[in-house]
């Protein structure tokens, strides 16, 4: 079997990608190792707990101990299903904010600037704002993704940005829009009340122009003959074949597995590979290095009044939930419930935010553990900038075996000092008077934790990831040694061969990761058509104007 391109993952960028190309005219074979995304487990945003914790859809890859939290091993979930992870996470859509693109433009990406990516977002946006506000002019309207917001009638949803203006920030009308920086409501991948996967927007209108397969098989090694990529080795029902690419081999297999194909093809730090007995290809000592990700803790609190989705936490709750979704699309379960956010900076000195906070109506962990209290709501903080890099390495040559993930979590004073200073302005957020009719008490961290000692406890025992993976095929100059694709996405040192997901990222980007993924495939499919690229938008995204002497 051979078409003219063929990717591995059929995630978020491979999605995008496949989509352009076909729409180009090109014949596109797309290889995933996972199944069907069918079924309301996935489809069901209010459902998002379970997909990323059912071993059918998810990699299942755990962190090595982190010696910086206690020698704790974290879930590291990559969706193993068409539509990759964007048909197991929570739904939640943040581009990033435009210096994130300029610091990767100036650290040589060039042509990823915010002026020059701009445009590809307005080109992959169906943006509907509901009548909650936003700034149009700055989003897209006639995308294949579509992006909605909630409709916020939970009062503690309401509450969180009317503390947050209290407290002194901003109101932002659209995150995505012109500013950033503040508090308001969240958008998500949601559309008449389902989860809008990169499969649904993307993957499923390519399959129907004819020229675009998707093959389920496990890919094992990119094929490369005299420095050219010329298919992919899979294993598909017990046999082992290859599908060849006559022009391009494109890899979109997740920060976890893209670097780790490139290693077990030959690309990657030479002394590395022949450790493994792999023959070097191309000695390209970044692969599965700069790995990057978002931690956060949750700041829980009880409620005084049955008005958060606790009440739903229940058979018979959940019962009526899942009923009013199959029967109308409508309910609890057609919003994935994160529908209010904050964007701040920890300090006066930070030039844009360093903190994201996720306000949800319920307190409850990401594997569905609600809180032993009952009613409940809490925020999700982080910092988005971390200074720890991490790294991917093979454990074996044997294409089944894990790769070592260890993202060196916490490693820099700086993460303690930005993790604490989060949740005392969470704190702060919260005792104001929006939320005085409902705050009972502090569930955790607790009101006893106020000294930086007892925070740092709580944050070495309870952050976990934000499923966040990024960095680890960075894009940068051809002189950068430690780059690993050109600002093409091309494989520097082999032909025929790209990589195009979050792997590519030089720096991890604010907020949720896979709008900016999507991003990926789209401007990706660009270069690798030879298109020119969208004219730049050069308009200034706000910045807070007093950001060096003040911290909001």
């Amino acid at each position: 079997m051979q078409s003219e391109y063929v990717i591995v993952g059929a995630g978020s960028a491979g999605c995008a990608l496949a989509y352009r190309l076909s729409e180009a005219g090109r014949s596109v074979t797309v290889i995933e190792h996972g199944g069907t995304d069918a079924g309301p487990f996935i489809q069901m945003p209010g459902a998002l707990s379970y997909p990323m914790n059912m071993k059918r859809y998810d990699w299942g890859f755990q962190t090595e101990p982190e010696p910086h939290l206690g020698g704790r091993r974290l879930a590291c979930p990559r969706g193993k299903v068409i539509g990759g992870s964007s048909s197991i996470n929570g739904m939640i859509y943040v581009r990033g904010h435009a210096r994130d693109f300029d610091h990767w433009r100036d650290q040589g990406a060039t042509g990823w600037g915010y002026a020059d990516v701009l445009p590809y977002y307005q080109r992959l946006e169906s943006w509907h704002s509901g009548g909650h506000g936003g700034d149009q002019d700055w989003r897209g309207s006639d995308g294949p993704l579509h992006i909605t917001r909630g409709d916020r009638t939970n009062p503690l949803t309401r509450a969180f940005v009317e503390a947050g203006a209290q407290a002194g920030y901003g109101v932002t009308g659209d995150y995505n829009g012109h500013r950033q920086e503040g508090v308001g409501p969240f958008d998500m991948t949601v559309w008449q009340g389902e989860r809008w996967s990169a499969a649904k927007a993307y993957l499923r209108p390519a399959m129907k122009r004819g020229n675009c397969t998707v093959i389920k098989g496990f890919a094992r090694r990119v094929v490369i003959e005299n420095g050219r990529a010329t298919g992919v080795e899979i294993e598909q029902a017990g046999q082992i074949k290859v599908i060849g690419a006559s022009v391009e081999v494109i890899l979109s297999a997740s920060a976890i597995n893209s670097p780790k194909l490139l290693m077990l093809s030959g690309v990657g730090p030479a002394e590395h590979l022949r450790e493994h007995g792999i023959e070097v290809v191309a000695d390209r000592p970044g692969v599965g290095q700069n790995l990057q990700d978002h931690l956060e803790v949750y700041v829980q609190a009880a409620v005084s009044q049955p008005v958060s989705l606790y009440k739903y936490w229940n058979l018979l709750g959940k019962a009526y939930v899942g009923a009013r979704w199959l029967l109308t699309k409508t309910g609890p379960g057609a919003s994935n419930q994160f529908e209010s956010a904050g964007f701040i900076r920890t300090g006066a000195g930070v030039e844009y935010p360093d903190l994201q906070i996720h306000f949800l109506p319920i307190a409850v962990r990401y594997d569905g553990q609600a809180a032993a209290e009952g009613h409940g709501f809490q925020a999700h903080v982080g910092p988005m900038r971390s200074p720890s890099r991490g790294e991917i390495t093979l454990t074996s040559s044997d294409p089944k075996t894990d790769p070592r993930i260890f993202f060196n979590y916490m490693s820099h004073e700086q993460d303690w000092a930005d993790f604490r200073q989060g949740i005392r302005l969470v704190r702060e957020i919260f005792g104001q008077d929006a939320f005085k009719p409902y705050y009972k008490h502090e569930i955790q961290p607790g009101d006893a934790a106020q000294s930086d000692e007892m925070l740092d406890d709580f944050i070495r025992d309870h952050a976990e990831s934000a499923y966040h993976p990024c960095g680890t095929c960075k894009m940068g100059a051809k002189d950068d040694p430690m780059a690993v694709v050109d600002p093409e996405t091309r494989v520097i040192g082999v032909e025929g061969l790209r990589v195009a997901d979050s792997s590519i990222f030089p720096r991890i980007t604010n907020g949720n990761l896979n709008a900016p993924s999507i991003l990926v495939g789209e401007k990706a499919a660009d270069h690798i058509l030879g298109k020119t690229p969208l004219p730049a938008d050069n308009r200034e995204p706000w910045v807070h104007p007093d950001w060096q002497t003040a911290q909001r």
